[in-house]
Parts: structure tokens; sequence; C-alpha cells
């Protein structure tokens, strides 16, 4: 039987999980604002290392990035946990959420913005620095499609684990015998969790390098029918970024996109209250590519009503034949 904080004290809170670095570092992060609530809340952490974080190759071949957050998931729905602690950019938008569970809460968004690194020590500092026939490294298509798209004459190359091994492996610390990249895109979020962000170099802007639909974000989910954990989740609840998160989700959900499927969305709040909401689906190589970008009207926005849109505007253009022509 799940245990519930209610403000009692002497309660447990069970958060469930991934094992790697960040995410024991993000729900370090979501306990120290819980405690702020509740000075006397006890946590019980609970690790998993998914069948994702232990397969060593293609995402796709396993059934895509979702299975980052299936396995605990299904620890939250079965009730050997109270929570999850998810980053929203690896929550499938092509599906809804498992039955019974919903986020409570999103945390204030960190930077969304991507950033290139390069091998301790390079002299090297930006993208044009790179001669032609470089190898990056990235483990999203995303990102993939955007940069054949401004340098088609580097060499993408996949890159897998978690991001401190990552650097690592930028660095030359590998036991596999490939080659060192020439250099590797990342998270500037993730740099700055890690404690890292120093080792970033140019940080692309959003016109260079749109991020990923729930870029930056932490997302609190738990049982719908558990309401005394989900009234102390709501708590920390940053009510633009759920807002701006809902209107890129929407678009996602509508556009349908596979894990395979380069799609990149991206929702701000202007300073007059309004939703602007920006999509771009691409090809693999990024040689083909549909872009809107749609802005709401009045002080009352429909998140939901501005997702579709944009997703409509996107499949006019042809994101369908786009997504359909790449393989599973």
């Amino acid at each position: 039987m799940a245990s519930h904080p209610t403000g009692d004290t002497g309660r447990t809170l069970r958060i469930g999980t991934r094992s790697s670095p960040m995410a024991l570092a993000q729900v370090e992060q979501v306990s120290a604002l819980l405690r702020k609530y509740e000075p006397d809340l006890r946590i019980d952490v609970v690790p998993v290392t998914t069948e994702a974080d232990l397969w060593r190759g293609d995402l796709s071949e396993l059934g895509g990035k979702g299975l980052f957050v299936k396995q605990i998931d299904q620890m939250v729905q079965r009730g050997d946990v109270d929570m999850a602690v998810h980053c929203v950019k690896d929550v499938p938008g092509d599906v809804p959420m498992p039955e019974g569970l919903v986020f409570a809460a999103h945390l204030p968004r960190d930077d969304v913005r991507d950033v290139l690194l390069f091998p301790e020590g390079s002299p090297r500092r930006t993208l044009d620095d790179l001669p032609p026939g470089a190898t990056v490294a990235t483990s999203a298509v995303r990102r993939t499609a955007q940069l054949r798209r401004a340098r088609p004459d580097l060499d993408v190359v996949r890159v897998r684990g978690a991001v401190g091994s990552r650097v690592q492996k930028l660095d030359g610390a590998q036991q596999s015998g490939d080659p060192r990249p020439d250099a590797m895109i990342l998270a500037t979020s993730g740099l700055e969790r890690l404690g890292i962000s120093a080792r970033g170099r140019q940080v692309f802007t959003l016109d260079e390098m749109l991020p990923a639909v729930g870029a930056g974000a932490l997302g609190l989910a738990c049982r719908s029918e558990d309401e005394p954990t989900a009234r102390l989740l709501a708590l920390l609840d940053d009510g633009p970024t759920t807002t701006e998160i809902t209107a890129e989700r929407a678009m996602l959900r509508g556009l349908r996109g596979h894990c395979n499927s380069p799609i990149a969305g991206h929702c701000v709040t202007t300073p007059e209250g309004r939703l602007s909401l920006r999509g771009m689906v691409f090809s693999p190589d990024g040689s083909t590519f549909v872009h809107a970008h749609l802005t709401t009207s009045g002080s009352n926005p429909n998140p939901e009503a501005l997702g579709d849109r944009v997703c409509a505007a996107l499949l006019r253009q042809g994101a369908r034949e786009i997504i359909e022509n790449i393989p599973h």
C-alpha cells in the first residue's frame, strides 16, 4: 500500500527514478524543493536501471526513448513508488499518459538550448572551426537533421550513454575502440545539472537549432487517485512552464511522430501574456523541412488550441509525408 504525504510528520514519499547521475541530481533538486513545504517529509529514492539504459544499440530498435520512462511509470502505477521525476522531452508525445497517471507539476524550465562541446584542451570554439569531414556526436535525430542542414559536409555520429560518460568519450576515455569525435552536441540544461556547464563552447540560438518538445523541463508524475501526493507536487508547479509544454505536446500529439522523427517545437510566453509556438519537422538529412510559427491573441490563451493550429499548419506544408517517409 502506498504511503502518502499529507502534511503530517513522519510520512514517506517514494520517488522512482533512473539511476544515472543526472536523474539522481534531478531527484535531489525536487526533494529540496519539497522539503521547503514539508520539512519533516522523509524521501525514499528508488533508482532503477531501465532497459533503455542497458541497451547499447539504436533506441528505435528497442522501441524508442519512451522506454526511459515506461518502466518507472509502471512502478508508479503499481504503487511501488509514489511519484516519478521525468525529463519531459523523454515522455512520448504520440500516445496518452499511461492509465491512471498525471503530471501534477512541472518545475520552472531550464535553458532549452543545445550546446557544442570540444575535447578538453581543444582550441576550437564554434561549429565554423570544424573542417569538412569532421565528426560530431549526438544522440538526437532532431539535432542530427538540423546539423546536417547547416553543415552537410560534417560526419554526424550517434552517441549513447549518460551525459557524463558522453563527455568522457569526447575527451578520449573510452574502451570501445571507437574513434574519438571532434565535437559533441548536448543539452545546456544537462551540463548545468551536472555542474559542468563550463565545458560548453558554442551555445546554439533557437534559430540555429530549435529544441525538442519539452526541452529543459522536469515533470512530476503521480497516480491521479493519489490526491495527497498530487496536492503536494502541485505546490512546485510553474504555471507558465506547464502552459507552454501543453501547447508543445498538443502539436507533437497531432503530428504523431515516432522516435525516429526529427521534430522540434518550442513555446514561450510573451511579455504581453500571449503564447508563441514554433514547430519544425525535418527529413533525417535536414534537406527537407517545414516550419510554422503562430502566436495567440488575447489575454487568456488556449495552449491546446495553439498546438493544434501549429500542427495543422505543419501538416498543410507536408509534415505527414516527411514523417511517413522516415523508417521506424
